[in-house]
């Protein structure tokens, strides 16, 4: 499509054209055939494969399938957390609230704060590895 514009852009007869839908129509069939016959007579080149910089990658589906399966672990580690560490660790990472704001909205020390959320992280972990 851009060489199609950029070719009319450049045409000198841009400016008394009587059918600009034809004319572009036109250029881009010429461009289609132009192409068509260098691929004709091109050969195929083909370049070696480096190992080191043009490996496979994983593919997209499979990273999704990967993180559902990273988030329903997850979510079970969270679920099986016991009440108290479970509403800390939830506090802090989806409240969103500090250590001294859940200190002050629960009424323990802040010690105890980060007791719950070592002890929820640590839970995490073991949940996920183990389900790898």
């Amino acid at each position: 499509m851009q060489e199609v514009f950029a070719r009319a852009a450049g045409s000198t007869q841009r400016h008394q054209l009587v059918n600009p839908g034809g004319f572009l129509r036109r250029i881009a069939q010429n461009l289609l055939i132009d192409r068509a016959r260098r691929q004709k007579s091109a050969r195929a080149t083909f370049f070696p494969l480096r190992e080191e910089c043009d490996g496979a990658t994983p593919a997209a589906q499979e990273w999704n399938l990967e993180a559902a399966d990273l988030l329903r672990l997850y979510e079970a580690a969270v679920d099986a957390m016991p009440p108290k560490t479970r509403r800390v660790f939830l506090m802090h990472r989806v409240d969103e609230l500090s250590y001294r704001e859940i200190h002050e909205l629960l009424g323990i020390s802040i010690a105890t704060v980060e007791y719950h959320m070592m002890k929820a992280l640590g839970q995490i972990s073991k949940v996920v590895e183990s389900g790898r």
